[in-house]
């Protein structure tokens, strides 16, 4: 890929801070993730009785796998860094 020589899995967004996939390992990525998430909650939510106690659960659960894709982002990515466009937009 011409715009990604290092073959960074996650590249920097355009605009804001963060990432976006872009080679399909990033993809398959955050395609993991989402399962996980999804999977995670129906089990939760299928062995307690009440929706507090899913939540209670849950939501620790999901800040846990937040850290590893952030970790992941870190490890594959572009480091991120606040940007608001295209350098040569701006002028610089």
């Amino acid at each position: 890929m011409k715009d990604n020589p290092e073959g960074y899995w996650f590249k920097r967004k355009l605009y804001g801070w963060g990432w976006t996939p872009a080679r399909w390992q990033g993809w398959a990525t955050l395609a993991v993730f989402v399962v996980l998430i999804i999977v995670d909650f129906m089990r939760i939510s299928a062995t307690q009785p009440t929706e507090s106690d899913t939540l209670k659960q849950f939501v620790p659960q999901l800040f846990l796998f937040l850290l590893v894709l952030i970790g992941i982002c870190y490890k594959k990515g572009e480091s991120p860094r606040w940007q608001w466009g295209r350098t040569s937009e701006r002028g610089e």
